[in-house]
């Protein structure tokens, strides 16, 4: 992606939240953080407080799942809970289709067209979470209550 696109990127998100009543707060990082560790690191929060949001196909169709860095997605209970025949993990190709970012950046807002999503209840378990701003060097704070508003996303334990 080129610069041009990245900052359309992380505009995106920053218009996203701000038309949502949420606060400003992305942070630009000096560095790129693409993995939760690396961000948890940079950012001096648990791991398990990083938002990150994964984009799989669930029967074909893009979901959103905002998940707790503290552990990985079980696509079973997920597709459990939406009724889904498989959920997979999405391609980069169809990551950047759905969402307009790049993975190693998704953001859980920003995109061309609101997604299926489902947020971490895990996530509850921490005052303040960081989630991607839509590109690889920038987060933003938030809570889960407001991570759940702002996607309109099913809070559930998705975790293994």
């Amino acid at each position: 992606m080129t610069s041009t696109g990245a900052t359309s990127a992380l505009e995106r998100v920053r218009a996203g939240l701000v038309g949502a009543g949420h606060a400003d707060e992305i942070v630009e990082l000096a560095t790129e953080v693409p993995t939760a560790a690396a961000a948890a690191e940079r950012l001096g929060c648990p791991v398990g407080a990083i938002a990150n949001s994964l984009v799989f196909e669930a029967d074909g169709a893009p979901l959103l799942v905002v998940a707790s860095g503290g552990h990985r997605v079980d696509v079973r209970k997920a597709a459990r809970h939406l009724g889904v025949r498989k959920v997979r993990r999405a391609t980069p190709e169809f990551v950047f289709q759905a969402t307009g970012q790049l993975v190693g950046g998704v953001a859980p807002v920003g995109h061309p067209a609101p997604l299926r999503t489902l947020v971490d209840t895990a996530l509850a378990d921490h005052p303040e979470v960081w989630a991607g701003a839509g590109v690889s060097h920038a987060m933003f704070r938030t809570t889960f209550a407001q991570l759940v508003t702002l996607t309109g996303g099913d809070p559930v334990d998705v975790g293994q």
